[in-house]
């Protein structure tokens, strides 16, 4: 049973399920369910699909994760920036909402989830880790803006179009003298409406008397309230009639399963979206999950988390749904709900499912632009230029990163913003790695700690040289190394001795073996032995398998502080310099008392 569990979580939460369990995952469910319902239409609406499929994604997908995932508290559905994705995709197929629109976003939600199970029965879920925090910060900044900047337009009443942030300004501007007022009443009220509730409500429900979890919880579940007085609005002022545009007939039923149809010309043009969009969305996923997870000291299996993404993503997809991923906001209010299992996803399913058998008239009349208004407030609280500002400061290479990225993103549209970022990361961590921070380093006085000579005060002896290199040894440094050490060398005429000390070298490569027999043979051809200290048990391993230990002209040491008492022998030479600049004789008083001689 163990072995099932690992693909199945749900045998084994669902063998201590119990009626109290029960009660916390419904009430979780139904507050959900109340949320997700304006959100999932909102987001099929920034997808460019009907309505009704933002519904259909809310279903199925659920109840496959909680059939395949680790996460109790997860919600998965549709989510802005995956939204956006999948327009920017399916838009370059056809027109949004016709049929091969439509077939093209199912297909795009089955390679992606594909593509997620394959993933994670490969356990590659490492391959997240190609989008660094600065990359997919920036990338979800600029997103923000360009998801809040798209559903201006319903917000104005007018049309517009585009793929990134000039194409958008420059298509509302060109079309502003469209404006609706009765619209733009609307949108504005609903927006500052949202952001009041945000900060507002909550402080107003307690001092009313209310607890503090029911009054975080209805705080949330602001959006429903302003989709209700907004309908009403239309409704009872007759808005429609006045070009105010509502969501229409959303057809009632459940969603016809079938399987997308399979088309190999459209697959080719979707596979790099859709692995674009599997990894987006799974970073999102798990990093929510893991946030989530820690507050009750539980644990999720990030292999197994694509699996149960990608199980999701193929439900959407056989469904009428489009992409889904975990989503944050639904998730904490999830969470905030007292959900205890996945079970609590499986029921707001079946409260989604019954919202499109039964609700779907009454969404009749709903604005747009409240939807829009939704999104907006959504996606805003997502923008961050704080971080920017810290990576500035801390680096210069990282705030790079995030600045392309945002740049990119921003100009050129969602998914050259990705791949630019995950390129840029790529390319400065491979130049950081080619370029390792080395150090000279000496002994501090009444230790045997050994630090930099431009940072501390220590001791160093002409004829001994130690430099310490803080990265795994590669063909991406090899050559700079074997540089560096022997440059190093070349500028003391009285050195003797060489130790590289490989307190922080965790591997070397074949390269890096090369350059080290390289630095061997040219300090012994200067009569300068090269030896090496604090080489770790698995680097030490694979050494004893080369030739480069029994061509060694020197010794490996177990210590720095081995080395240095053993090469350092005699005292009459004395280096007339250290870190903090000390005379010939300051310095050989530091030696002789290092040494216990005075």
């Amino acid at each position: 049973m163990k072995g099932w569990t690992r693909y199945f979580p749900i045998l084994d939460w669902g063998r201590r399920y119990n009626g109290g369990t029960l009660t916390s995952d419904l009430v979780a469910a139904i507050i959900v369910t109340i949320m997700l319902i304006p959100q999932s239409l909102a987001y099929a609406l920034l997808a460019g699909l009907p309505a009704q499929i933002g519904l259909y994604a809310s279903i199925l997908p659920l109840i496959a994760y909680m059939i395949f995932g680790t996460s109790r508290t997860l919600a998965v559905g549709p989510v802005a920036v995956v939204s956006l994705m999948t327009a920017a995709t399916a838009s370059g197929i056809a027109a949004p909402g016709s049929p091969e629109y439509i077939g093209a976003a199912l297909a795009l939600a089955l390679l992606s989830g594909a593509m997620l199970v394959i993933m994670g029965v490969l356990r590659l879920g490492f391959l997240a880790n190609l989008l660094s925090h600065p990359v997919v910060s920036g990338f979800i900044t600029a997103s923000g803006i360009i998801i809040a900047t798209s559903q201006l337009k319903h917000i104005f009443g007018i049309s517009a179009h585009g793929e990134n942030l000039p194409a958008l300004v420059g298509s509302l501007a060109g079309n502003i003298g469209a404006l609706n007022p009765f619209t733009l009443a609307l949108g504005v009220g609903a927006i500052l409406f949202l952001f009041w509730v945000r900060k507002g409500l909550k402080p107003l429900l307690i001092r009313l008397g209310l607890a503090d979890r029911p009054a975080d919880l209805l705080a949330k579940a602001g959006p429903v309230l302003a989709v209700l007085v907004t309908t009403l609005a239309v409704v009872g002022l007759g808005l429609d009639a006045r070009g105010v545009e509502t969501v229409g007939a959303i057809p009632a039923g459940l969603p016809p399963v079938a399987l997308p149809g399979i088309d190999p010309g459209l697959w080719a043009q979707l596979a790099v979206p859709a692995l674009l969009i599997s990894i987006i969305g799974f970073v999102e996923s798990v990093s929510v999950a893991q946030t989530l997870a820690a507050k009750r000291r539980q644990r999720i299996d990030p292999d197994q988390e694509l699996v149960g993404l990608g199980a999701s993503n193929i439900a959407a997809a056989v469904s009428g749904g489009y992409p889904v991923t975990g989503g944050f906001a639904r998730s904490v209010v999830n969470f905030d709900a007292g959900a205890a299992t996945p079970a609590a996803g499986g029921l707001t399913a079946v409260g989604i499912a019954l919202a499109t058998l039964f609700l779907t008239p009454l969404l009749y009349f709903l604005p747009v632009a409240a939807l829009a208004a939704t999104i907006i407030v959504a996606v805003l609280s997502l923008v961050d230029f704080r971080t920017p500002l810290v990576l500035w400061r801390y680096s210069k290479s990282d705030f790079l990163a995030i600045s392309a990225t945002i740049l990119v993103t921003l100009g050129l549209g969602v998914e050259t913003g990705v791949i630019a970022g995950v390129g840029l990361s790529l390319v400065l961590h491979l130049w950081r790695s080619s370029r390792p921070h080395a150090a000279i380093v000496g002994l501090v006085p009444d230790t045997e700690h050994f630090r930099n000579v431009t940072r501390h005060a220590v001791v160093t002896v002409p004829h001994l040289l130690t430099i310490r290199v803080d990265e795994a040894l590669t063909y991406l440094n090899a050559r700079w190394l074997e540089e560096f050490v022997l440059e190093q060398a070349a500028d003391r005429p009285e050195l003797r001795h060489v130790v590289l000390m490989c307190s922080a070298v965790n591997e070397i490569d074949a390269s890096a073996l090369e350059s080290l027999e390289a630095i061997n043979h040219r300090l012994a051809e200067a009569e300068v032995r090269f030896h090496l200290s604090e080489v770790k048990g698995p680097v030490m391993d694979r050494l004893k398998r080369s030739p480069l230990l029994d061509a060694l002209t020197g010794t490996v040491f177990l210590s720095q502080y081995q080395a240095f008492d053993t090469l350092s022998a005699d005292p009459s030479a004395m280096d007339e310099r250290d870190g903090e600049g000390m005379d010939v004789f300051e310095n050989a008083q530091l030696y002789f008392h290092a040494r216990g001689l005075i």
